[in-house]
């Protein structure tokens, strides 16, 4: 289970209250899993004094190839009248398409959710020669390679040279380094020992030594000017020897912070220690707004097959409750999902099984009373 604070005076400990949740099913299976996660919600026992109500908003690749345009601004006004969101998924074409950004890129911007939370946790059974993984990855969510400014020139020899430029600035740097060692500090009390509690800070400084260097030296010094975060460890991974412990042991990793496109590949292939893209949320996280996204794609390979896996859409609507202080109700939720990838009978094809959306989602349903 993953253990979590809210993260500001907005996200306090939560009374009986009416949610609104902004659904952006986007393309592909988001149209199939956000349903899913909505309709888990909808399950909740009445003894957690939460409801829900919803805004169905419009945004991804398919919406622009209609319209030409893949975030209405009606849909950014909308969502900020929410109390949170939960996105599903967006096409990315390999291709340069004319006029088309990703929208969750420009959604992450717009709302400043300068923080992606993506905890990587194992089922609460594992095989004995398997090694039980519980951290989180804390993604900057705003800059790095993805502010995309990108130019295609060509050199005196008549070659194309395409070149790209990466931003890391000290505020959004220490922004994300304090959301990673106020997780840490929420998360001591699931260690047996306090010592186990530490923030992984990773770079790559030995090669980009400006902009790496910057990242890494705005990040330690969360931790040494801040003395509330003193009794977590800190330590520095090079991101090419991280994803060498990452897999080979996962088990010494508590929270992981990295920059955008660092941390957006770590924790995809994290996704492979746990069974499946398909089980790891991720939360968008501002000051004033969070946004629960599962970490796969929209999969378009197995669109309208019943088959693409809701886990991740639901422990994503999960996260967004414990932002929102209904910590109660995502543990419910949690330990829901955990019964039946611990049962594994009723599993999706992409985790070895036969069960359809439909299948799983009922299963978690059932469970949660």
């Amino acid at each position: 289970m993953f253990e979590i604070r809210p993260l500001s005076s907005q996200f306090s400990t939560a009374s009986s209250k009416n949610l609104t949740i902004g659904l952006i099913p986007g393309d592909g299976i988001g149209c199939e899993v956000i349903p899913a996660a909505k309709l888990v919600l909808d399950s909740l026992p009445g003894k957690f004094k939460v409801k829900f109500s919803y805004h169905d908003l419009i945004a991804g690749f398919e919406h622009f190839q209609k319209s030409g345009v893949a975030l209405p601004e009606d849909t950014v006004q909308a969502l900020k009248q929410c109390d949170g969101g939960l996105f599903g998924a967006v096409s990315s074409p390999s291709h340069k398409v004319a006029g088309y950004s990703s929208p969750i890129v420009a959604l992450r911007k717009k709302l400043d959710l300068y923080a992606n939370v993506r905890p990587v946790i194992s089922a609460s059974k594992v095989k004995e020669h398997e090694k039980r993984i519980n951290c989180v990855i804390v993604r900057e969510n705003t800059e790095c390679l993805y502010i995309k400014d990108e130019e295609l020139t060509v050199d005196a020899q008549g070659q194309k040279v395409a070149i790209a430029r990466r931003r890391i600035s000290e505020n959004a740097s220490r922004r994300c380094g304090e959301m990673a060692f106020r997780l840490a500090l929420g998360r001591q009390g699931m260690h047996k020992n306090k010592k186990d509690s530490r923030v992984t800070i990773v770079h790559k400084s030995n090669v980009l030594s400006v902009t790496d260097g910057l990242w890494r030296e705005t990040v330690r010094s969360v931790h040494e000017n801040n003395p509330k975060y003193h009794s977590v460890t800190m330590e520095e991974q090079l991101v090419d020897s991280m994803v060498y412990r990452l897999f080979r042991e996962p088990q010494v990793f508590d929270v992981v912070v990295a920059p955008n496109l660092y941390g957006d590949i770590l924790s995809d292939g994290a996704a492979a220690l746990v069974g499946s893209l398909g089980v790891v949320p991720s939360a968008n996280v501002g000051d004033d707004f969070v946004m629960g996204e599962p970490v796969h794609g929209s999969a378009p390979d197995i669109v309208g097959q019943n088959k693409s896996n809701p886990i991740a859409a639901i422990r994503s609507a999960s996260l967004l409750l414990a932002h929102l202080g209904y910590s109660e109700a995502a543990a419910c939720i949690d330990g829901a999902v955990d019964r039946v990838l611990v049962e594994g009978t009723v599993l999706t094809p992409d985790m070895g099984g036969k069960s359809s959306t439909m299948e799983v989602t009922e299963k978690i349903c059932k469970y949660l009373a």
